[in-house]
């Protein structure tokens, strides 16, 4: 599975039309009802997007994805005092042709390496979701991951652990392995560890050369399997 972060400066993922294709179908779950209907609206006047249904608590979440089967969730973490997280796993094993986004204020990485862990394809920040939720939503139905950029770079510039650099990686090149793994481009690297786009390129060929990986799919399941996202 590929994976993409984009920023809310990139341009929109390449897709038909939307009188080409039919309408990527959505399922909102957020315990506040403006948030909901905000949301709505703002898919609603895309046209790339229908709503079949909505919900407020953990309990209808899952009713309502069960029955509308929906191509994507997108899933507030905290509903009514109650953590979303543990559903994800289940929803996934379920129902797997329902790609999760999660909507949320969290900003600690954490809660985003939880999520994405548990299954969830993508982690958006409410505070950005006029510029971010639609492109995110777009990429899970491709079965595409988004991060929030910010919160990305965070997580790859966390000190990597003693025992999770392995086959002779330099800590710089861990970083940038981590924000490739993230689904970052080489503009986004660069401009995240403050390098040239030449110099991210040199350590991204490095890491293939030293790992004998070729394509962004055999990185980002390298990444995954050494725990350098966790």
């Amino acid at each position: 599975m590929s994976t993409r972060v984009m920023s809310s400066h990139d341009p929109s993922p390449s897709t038909p039309g939307a009188d080409e294709v039919s309408p990527i179908s959505v399922v909102l779950a957020d315990d506040h009802h403006v948030v909901r209907s905000g949301l709505k609206l703002l898919l609603d006047e895309d046209g790339r997007f229908e709503v079949l249904g909505e919900a407020g608590d953990v309990a209808g979440t899952v009713e309502t994805v069960r029955r509308c089967r929906p191509q994507v969730l997108v899933l507030d973490l905290n509903m009514g005092g109650e953590s979303s997280l543990d559903t994800i796993p289940g929803l996934r094993s379920e129902l797997p042709q329902t790609q999760i986004v999660v909507l949320t204020m969290q900003e600690n990485p954490a809660f985003a390496q939880a999520a994405l862990r548990a299954g969830a394809l993508g982690y958006v920040l409410k505070d950005a979701a006029d510029s971010e939720l639609m492109n995110a939503i777009l990429l899970a139905a491709q079965g595409r991951t988004y991060l929030n950029p910010e919160l990305g770079a965070r997580l790859a510039t966390q000190p990597a652990q003693a025992d999770t650099r392995p086959d002779n990686l330099s800590p710089r090149e861990v970083e940038v392995l981590k924000l490739i793994a993230l689904g970052h481009t080489n503009g986004e690297i660069a401009s995240s560890l403050f390098l040239s786009v030449r110099t991210v390129e040199s350590h991204r060929a490095h890491i293939q050369q030293k790992l004998g990986l070729t394509t962004r799919a055999e990185l980002v399941g390298y990444a995954r399997d050494r725990g350098l996202l966790d």
